[in-house]
């Protein structure tokens, strides 16, 4: 192992340190293969290549120059496995400790995509990403509650959104790390505190764009089956387009983006007024159409009521009918009361015989008829009375009886409005008993 060559009274300056720490790593590392996960890939204009080697422990800077990655068959991309053959190396304006590469080669999937995979199969196994298990979006949601760090851009991009289509929306936020070990659970207990909350109907859960690594925390299992068991509709919404994270599978619907989400949720307003125009005319139309119904209901009525005058003369009618019926049954009855007393004298032995018995008989049934007479004449009588006390509770004259008038002009004609009458003229009263007559001082309504 080669020493920094370093004199106890001299300091160096932090270009020699790097240098000489340079010439250290590239003398005693002549070439290495190291194995990991891309991360950070980087193309710039120029050519090279600039990405992270990493693992699940740690992580190394690496470059690799035009001239070497031109010798490469594919593009390396996130989450990527590689062996990289590369020279170690300092790069000396930074001091960072790189890898200078020589070599690029697939080594499979890389282990967070496999990891991703893994638990993807398994919660697909499970059913939790069954369609029958999700729930249906609020068309019209009357608070939405948003799970994603306070400071990021995906809750700028869904807040502008709603600004823009439907500012009226009432929205709480439940802030949480989207990043780094502590985020799953910061999410966890955000996505608790909006069920505890009860305010929302609607939860919307995600962030911006990233890598593989900066969205693994949407990959949490646990997280995952919380999102599952939420008793609110939850949109995930988490990177960009092309991104997908086990939230996205287990969440009732994905988004592709937190704009998106925010497009999902938020009717246009110029829909919505072109619908409530529609609904008012609608409405309008309906109301016209029960306003006519009612007023022809009322020609109907008007139509059908009859005057008080033709009741009366159609209860005396009825009353005359009954008075005929009556005089028909009571002749038809000593019709028949003669008729047998007739028989009954023709049936006597000897004539005082027949002569006692008939008149015993006749006597009998003479009080019988005169019962049966008595007795029909009570019920007719009953009948008529009830009849014409019907017929008085109906009459005018009843009505002048408690105290109201009949008022006619000079002509003779009933006068029901007090325009049809003027200062000075002659008008009568009848009243309950007698007529009185008078002169109009003043009349209006």
């Amino acid at each position: 192992m080669q020493n920094l060559s370093v004199s106890k009274h001299h300091a160096l300056s932090v270009s020699e340190l790097n240098r000489q720490v340079k010439n250290l790593l590239e003398a005693s590392f002549i070439e290495i293969r190291v194995s990991g996960e891309i991360s950070n890939f980087a193309r710039p204009s120029s050519g090279h290549w600039y990405f992270t080697l990493k693992d699940h422990k740690a992580q190394v800077r690496c470059a690799m120059f035009r001239n070497a990655n031109q010798r490469v068959g594919f593009t390396p991309k996130e989450g990527d496995q590689v062996v990289l053959s590369a020279n170690v190396s300092l790069y000396e304006g930074r001091g960072d400790f790189q890898l200078i590469g020589r070599m690029l080669e697939k080594d499979g999937v890389g282990q967070l995509q496999q990891a991703f995979e893994r638990l993807k199969t398994q919660l697909s196994q499970e059913g939790l990403f069954d369609a029958h298990h999700k729930q249906a979006i609020p068309t019209l949601p009357a608070h939405l509650g948003v799970i994603t760090s306070p400071s990021g851009a995906a809750i700028h991009d869904i807040l502008s959104v709603l600004k823009r289509r439907y500012p009226g929306l009432p929205v709480t936020i439940y802030p949480a790390a989207v990043q780094g070990e502590d985020a799953p659970a910061q999410l966890r207990r955000a996505l608790r505190q909006a069920q505890q909350h009860a305010v929302a109907d609607l939860l919307v859960i995600g962030r911006g764009g990233g890598s593989l690594e900066d969205l693994w925390a949407f990959n949490d299992e646990a997280l995952a089956r919380d999102i599952f068991n939420c008793q609110l509709p939850i949109i995930s919404a988490v990177g960009h387009e092309v991104d997908f994270s086990i939230s996205d599978w287990v969440a009732d619907v994905r988004a592709p983006t937190p704009s998106a989400a925010a497009e999902l949720i938020s009717p246009d307003q110029d829909a919505l007024r072109m619908q409530l125009d529609r609904h008012e005319m609608a409405l309008k139309r309906l109301l016209r159409q029960q306003v006519q119904q009612q007023r022809e209901r009322i020609l109907q009525l008007k139509r059908r009521l009859r005057h008080p005058g033709e009741r009366l003369r159609e209860q005396r009618r009825h009353l005359t009918s009954l008075e005929s019926r009556l005089r028909r049954s009571m002749e038809h009855r000593l019709l028949t009361a003669r008729s047998r007393v007739d028989i009954t004298r023709g049936r006597l032995i000897t004539p005082n015989d027949r002569l006692a018995m008939a008149q015993a008989q006749l006597t009998a049934l003479d009080q019988r008829l005169q019962r049966g007479m008595h007795a029909t004449q009570e019920q007719h009588h009953y009948q008529l009375a009830n009849l014409a006390a019907r017929l008085n509770s109906i009459s005018p004259l009843a009505t002048l009886e408690r105290g109201y008038a009949i008022v006619k002009n000079a002509q003779g004609e009933v006068v029901t409005d007090a325009a049809q009458l003027h200062s000075g003229d002659q008008i009568s009263a009848t009243l309950n008993r007698g007529t009185v007559t008078a002169r109009v001082e003043s009349a209006g309504n």
